[in-house]
């Protein structure tokens, strides 16, 4: 069923909400392929596994022109996995994305569950394989904060290459406003082949008595023939401890495809001095505008007892070794 189909039924369900969309959109990724894992506690396994580049996931999104420039929108995605045909992201309806806003001249301005500033400018500058995709993500090795709910979220326009997002979300709990708060932003600049962001993100009180911090600086430059990219994170508190890690890599052209290549390093600033170190090799290959295969692997080097998995975009791994081949298709 083509998107047109699709939106004709959503129109016959409920006709008022279709009229009042300026335009409305149904998209979505169905990715499901072979993972090989190795170094596991329990041995080897293959599995037929759902979305390894991308996350399985069909979504809703709509922009209502309100006039003088200002626009209401809204997105609403569900996570699901293709092996099983179960729901993605614990269950939740809308797991993966679910907000409302406004953007205008002034920026943008969004509300509800949403990906963090932080996981943006990993995902989009610092890493070849975009935090969470494939074997060779860095989110193996290093925080991502990927989403977070009750999240308002302000991006300013870019202004000479610079552009600001903000992010606060409420750790809605009576008597305490501090607890479980999240606090994000980025600084963003861009101009010709130059690509950096420096990005912060903050989350109070995560156990009750904890705070988390990570500070990630990520780069990328367009050479033409190929995009080195690379980043530096710094973090305190939390899931990643005291540390610090980073990420280097490149994207190449290859044929019709890219050819995908990085290390990554975690670099244990505890005691307990559990460093590991990851290099990861991935390429993808276009069989149409909508349609892809991919292959990807990568190696974690772990120290002193440190227990790190090589995963992707959706399972987390159970070995220090993983090989994917794979097949995506976007609608």
């Amino acid at each position: 069923m083509n998107q047109s189909l699709i939106a004709v039924a959503l129109a016959a369900l409920c006709p008022c909400a279709a009229l009042a969309q300026s335009n409305l959109a149904i998209y979505g990724v169905v990715d499901a392929g072979l993972v090989r894992e190795s170094g596991g506690p329990s041995g080897s396994v293959t599995n037929l596994s759902s979305g390894m580049a991308s996350g399985s996931r069909i979504g809703v999104k709509g922009k209502e022109d309100l006039g003088g420039g200002l626009a209401a929108t809204f997105v609403l995605e569900n996570g699901f996995n293709t092996d099983t045909g179960t729901a993605g992201q614990g269950g939740l309806l809308f797991g993966r994305q679910a907000f409302v806003g406004l953007q205008g001249n002034f920026g943008a301005i969004t509300l509800g569950r949403q990906y963090t500033p932080y996981y943006k400018a990993l995902r989009d500058v610092g890493d070849p394989f975009g935090a969470v995709s494939l074997a060779g993500r860095a989110g193996n090795l290093m925080a991502t904060n990927t989403r977070t709910d009750n999240l308002v979220e302000y991006v300013t326009p870019s202004r000479s290459g610079f552009r600001a997002d903000l992010a606060y979300g409420a750790g809605e709990t009576a008597g305490n406003l501090a607890k479980n708060r999240t606090l994000g932003a980025t600084l963003a600049y861009q101009q010709g082949p130059l690509n950096v962001q420096l990005a912060h993100h903050r989350l109070d009180n995560a156990t009750a008595t904890d705070r988390s911090r990570n500070t990630l600086l990520a780069a990328n430059y367009n050479f033409g023939h190929l995009i080195a990219q690379g980043a530096v994170a710094v973090n305190r508190g939390g899931g990643t401890a005291d540390s610090r890690d980073m990420v280097i890599g490149v994207t190449v052209p290859l044929y019709t495809g890219k050819l995908l290549a990085s290390h990554v390093r975690h670099d244990d600033r505890t005691a307990a001095g559990k460093d590991a170190s990851q290099w990861g090799i991935g390429y993808n290959y276009p069989l149409s505008k909508r349609s892809d295969i991919y292959s990807a692997y990568a190696r974690i080097h772990n120290h002193k007892g440190a227990v790190y998995t090589v995963g992707n975009a959706t399972d987390k791994g159970s070995g220090n070794s993983a090989f994917d081949l794979g097949l995506r298709h976007t609608f």
